[in-house]
């Protein structure tokens, strides 16, 4: 065998069984290759979760239509019991069963099927080559440690080594598993020589380890202009807080090519330094802040440069693209900010290229982050289920939900920065999740409400009227009280200590979602462009709600996380269509449709359009997507608008936010 995925591929011939059952304990058809495949293969995938739901579906989309191809089915739990199917449908399908004990025989179970499933073709080289022998729990987690991840802790000895492993474990957003955290934190505390380093935390904690060097760098750039390298032995106004050597090796060559990029990327701050001692043209430029103006086109020059050595394609995946898009919104914010940019006409044309491979990757991808599990979320209908299992591991936990309607990832940027003003013992654990296509609001937050693909809410498909009914249905599916249920939108001014009081009894309140509807009111009012949008929005954070909000949120002990239902884009009307009642939504970047073939005539009306496959949308609901920065618009007309499948808009902020205050 080549591949772990070719055990699961001779079990699945087209056109032999219309409808197969999948016992999936370990979520190997959320593997994104494997998910492929089977899809050219002509095979459909739908997780299994309720009875009455999967009836709903099957009947509606294969009773009566033949050439849907084969259909499987997921269950996921590890004691599902096929009895819970449908039994006709039971009786009339066939059944099967995969788990990672069955690829990987001679490596313990309890430790492998902790491991991301995107690093089980690693995993299952190094098994092919090496051939090991049955091996128990530690020696399969220094086996994964070493061949996967390529971290040999025996190895590490000083303090470069030590700085080198971390720098590329968190710099690449590998979140090591807990077992396997605290199997190298073992390993290396053994040998001794990192006795006084925080192990635990900079090695299981991204935050902690960057808040580490963080707190240090200060100390490195004094040792700089000391004539012999040394610091003062008084580190007391250094105030670290943060176990561990006060001076790293941060010009070691290992070291440095990652220290750059952090502070380009602003994991690190710079700070200031005004001494004329440094020299500046070296590669601690980026560390420093002297002139605001210089420092922001130093960072655009450096992003520029990093978003051009991305080098994605349609076989990328979707943490390829959430990374790019982040890389990209810092820079957008910047060049927003600032007139006169070299690089803003080729950044344009980067943002078009890469646009235009964006949507191709969506077309053959994005069915398959439907049913990713949403332990990590990656598209918005994940989120509640994640926050479900977080209150159930804990009576104490309590959960809201901000969403900031339309904010894109790039304006996120500019409401970040003015959070850390505003905020200063705040964290902020950032990363981005998947917006519904298309990126309406109607469809994008009901999924987000109701936890569920847009298939279970035909009825309110085209409003945003039922959505407070399905966040409330959604929570007391999962055990809570219709009073410890809380819900309210149009928020976004005035005072927030006050509107939340006026609202609920904070310590009654279990799960809460609040919708901030003003940065979508600037967007849909905005004649300025993109930079104009994040001017408005930056006005409008100032005015301290977010802030206030959060801090509220955080004190009555919330876990508190802000998303958004869609991002947005500066696009360019490419002209109006009179279609009477055609279409049932005609929006200016999406047009939805009754039959398919009502919505190819439309496209062939607007050339470049995509007509998109309606993936986990209700039937009779068939988008017309206008193309790359088009808009169904007056021609030549300037907007700021959403519904479409850039980057911009599709790729949204997924933040929590947490109360400074490492161990």
């Amino acid at each position: 065998m080549n591949s772990w995925r070719d055990n699961i591929h001779a079990e699945f011939i087209p056109n032999i069984n219309k409808l197969i059952f999948v016992a999936d304990p370990d979520f190997l058809f959320t593997e994104e290759k494997l998910t492929i495949e089977l899809k050219n293969k002509g095979f459909n995938i739908i997780e299994f979760n309720d009875a009455i739901e999967f009836r709903y579906f099957y009947e509606s989309n294969y009773t009566n239509d033949k050439d849907k191809g084969d259909l499987i089915v997921i269950l996921r739990r590890r004691n599902a019991s096929l009895e819970k199917l449908p039994y006709d449908l039971h009786k009339t399908g066939t059944a099967l069963s995969f788990d990672l004990g069955q690829m990987f025989p001679n490596m313990s179970y309890p430790v492998i099927k902790h491991l991301d499933k995107n690093l089980l073709d690693d995993l299952f080289s190094a098994q092919k080559k090496i051939k090991p022998d049955s091996m128990g729990d530690n020696a399969t987690k220094d086996f994964i440690l070493c061949h996967v991840y390529k971290i040999a802790a025996e190895l590490i000895t000083g303090k470069t080594d030590l700085l080198q492993m971390l720098l590329r474990l968190h710099y690449s957003n590998q979140v090591l598993p807990e077992m396997l955290s605290q199997r190298l934190v073992e390993t290396i505390q053994a040998q001794g020589e990192f006795h006084d380093w925080p192990l635990e935390e900079i090695i299981k904690d991204a935050l902690a380890f960057f808040a580490f060097l963080q707190e240090r760098w200060p100390v490195f750039l004094d040792s700089l202009k000391a004539p012999t390298r040394q610091v003062d032995e008084d580190l007391s106004r250094y105030g670290l807080k943060f176990q561990g050597p006060a001076l790293l090796p941060f010009d070691h060559h290992n070291v440095l090519v990652y220290i750059d990029n952090l502070f380009v990327e602003r994991k690190l701050r710079p700070i200031p330094d005004n001494s004329k001692k440094l020299d500046l043209s070296s590669w601690i430029r980026s560390g420093i802040s002297l002139h605001e103006q210089d420092d922001k086109m130093v960072q655009i020059n450096r992003f520029y440069e990093l978003l051009e050595k991305q080098h994605l394609s349609e076989n990328s995946s979707y943490k390829e693209w959430v990374s790019f898009a982040f890389n990209k919104a810092e820079l957008e914010a910047l060049i927003c900010m600032k007139t006169n940019v070299p690089q803003y006409n080729q950044f344009i044309k980067l943002k078009h290229r890469l646009n235009q491979t964006f949507t191709r990757w969506l077309e053959t991808h994005f069915s398959s982050l439907v049913n990713l599990p949403p332990i990590q979320p990656v598209m918005l209908h994940h989120l509640p289920r994640q926050a479900a299992r977080s209150i159930k591991s804990s009576k104490n936990h309590r959960i809201a939900i901000i969403v900031v309607d339309g904010l894109s990832l790039d304006q996120w940027i500019t409401v970040r920065e003015v959070l850390k003003e505003q905020c200063n013992d705040l964290n902020f654990r950032e990363s981005a999740v998947f917006a519904w296509i298309p990126t309406i609001t109607s469809v994008s937050r009901q999924a987000l409400f109701s936890g569920k693909v847009p298939l279970f809410f035909p009825k309110s498909i085209h409003t945003t009227n039922n959505e407070q009914r399905l966040w409330q249905q959604f929570w007391e599916d999962s055990g809570l009280l219709h009073s410890e249920i809380g819900y309210k939108r149009g928020l976004g001014s005035g005072d927030a200590v006050e509107t939340m009081d006026s609202l609920f009894n904070p310590e009654q309140i279990k799960a809460v979602a609040l919708v901030i509807d003003t940065v979508d009111k600037i967007m849909h009012g905005m004649q300025l462009g993109t930079a104009g949008m994040h001017s408005q929005v930056k006005q409008w954070c100032k005015k301290g709600f977010l802030s206030s909000l959060i801090d509220y949120l955080l004190k009555h002990k919330f876990q508190v996380w802000m998303t958004s239902d869609h991002g947005n884009i500066e696009c360019k009307g490419i002209g109006r269509s009179s279609e009477g009642v055609i279409a049932q939504t005609r929006g200016e970047r999406a047009r939805i449709y009754l039959t398919p073939e009502l919505r190819d005539k439309a496209a062939q009306k607007f050339s470049g359009t995509l007509p998109w496959q309606p993936i986990g949308l209700p039937s009779k609901y068939y988008p017309l997507i206008a193309n790359g920065t088009d808009a169904f618009v007056n021609k030549n007309k300037t907007i700021v608008t959403h519904g479409g499948i850039s980057i911009e808009e599709v790729i949204v902020p997924l933040i929590k936010f947490e109360k400074r205050g490492f161990k």
